[in-house]
């Protein structure tokens, strides 16, 4: 970005600062471009989102609220408008509305949100509810005993997945996202059809973007958390995730011996399970093809070296905590 006084190019900053947000302060990496010649700041309407987005995101760790995607799922799987949603919460219409498009809700509000992903607390609230007739509350109400049916039903299976990726709370150790099982399948079905890679390469490139989607927006794209191990950083419990998409029949994983006596296992795509663009943003589409572009042609060895020059396995290789995605803003490699 050029300098709106002197026309010359501005530097970029990340540095440490402290914000305030309903009485709370929280420290954020700040981005904003700075002119040399004037020492005038200037920052970008991206770069505003970012900052806010750090700090928003803090302020909704703290007080347990959740994320406006994770308010939307909640009432879609009810079959709700945002209309009727706000009529059983005993929100306004208005108010309900700007929480899913990212409008910060009181922790009351909050807290009653999450309460209703429950389905017996959600037909509590529609047996309580005066805005709607008998009709309405029956369909609801039945909508909601299937769910909490089906729910029994998939116990195992849930549970299972929550085992594989975690059952945590959105943080900054998920890049404040909560884990999207289906979202991190599809973007291993991505990449081996894209590029086929070794299973060291792929938790790389499962890495980058998650990590690079974060630098753009202060969200991953999967909720999954990385850990720093000798090959650079991966996912979580990975192995035991790649065995269970490869038994479910959503990727093949293919064992190839090498002269020097290693093995590899190698992710390829199968002809008949198609990636499903449709539960991902033009964004995190966006992120996924230019991860696949940039590292196409890089190596399973290259792409170890080049994310051990990335802060987030340098400052993490020693610990077994997971990896903050703060350090996202630091990548270097991509």
């Amino acid at each position: 970005m050029k300098s709106p006084i002197t026309g010359k190019a501005m530097k970029l900053i990340q540095e440490r600062r402290s914000m305030d947000f309903r009485k709370e302060t929280f420290e954020i990496v700040f981005h904003y471009y700075k002119c040399e010649d004037s020492g005038e700041q200037f920052t970008t309407t991206s770069f505003d989102e970012v900052n806010m987005n750090q700090v928003y995101n803090q302020y909704r760790d703290k007080f347990n609220i959740p994320f406006p995607d994770e308010i939307i799922r909640i009432r879609e799987k009810y079959g709700l408008s945002a209309a009727k949603m706000s009529e059983i919460l005993g929100f306004g219409v208005n108010s309900y509305r700007q929480y899913e498009a990212g409008e910060m809700p009181s922790v009351a509000n909050a807290k009653l949100i999450q309460m209703v992903d429950e389905p017996e607390i959600f037909i509590e609230m529609v047996e309580l509810s005066a805005n709607l007739d008998n009709k309405a509350k029956n369909k609801y109400i039945q909508k909601a005993q299937l769910l909490a049916e089906e729910k029994k039903r998939n116990i195992f299976n849930l549970n299972f997945k929550e085992y594989l990726l975690g059952n945590h709370l959105a943080d900054v150790y998920s890049g404040y996202r909560n884990p999207n099982f289906e979202k991190f399948t599809e973007m291993v079905v991505y990449f081996s059809g894209k590029l086929s890679p070794f299973k060291t390469k792929m938790n790389k490139l499962l890495f980058y973007s998650d990590f690079l989607m974060f630098k753009q927006s202060c969200f991953s794209i999967s909720g999954v958390r990385y850990n720093a191990i000798n090959m650079g950083p991966v996912p979580n419990n990975f192995q035991s995730i790649f065995e269970y998409l490869a038994n479910k029949g959503e990727i093949d994983i293919y064992t190839t011996e090498f002269p020097s006596g290693y093995t590899g296992e190698q992710f390829k795509a199968r002809k008949d399970r198609k990636f499903n663009a449709e539960l991902f943003t033009e964004s995190e589409l966006e992120t996924l093809e230019r991860v696949a572009t940039v590292f196409k042609e890089t190596s399973t060895i290259d792409i170890i070296e080049l994310s051990h020059l990335e802060e987030a396995w340098k400052k993490n290789a020693k610990g077994k905590s997971a990896i903050s995605y703060e350090y996202a803003f630091e990548l270097n490699q991509i």
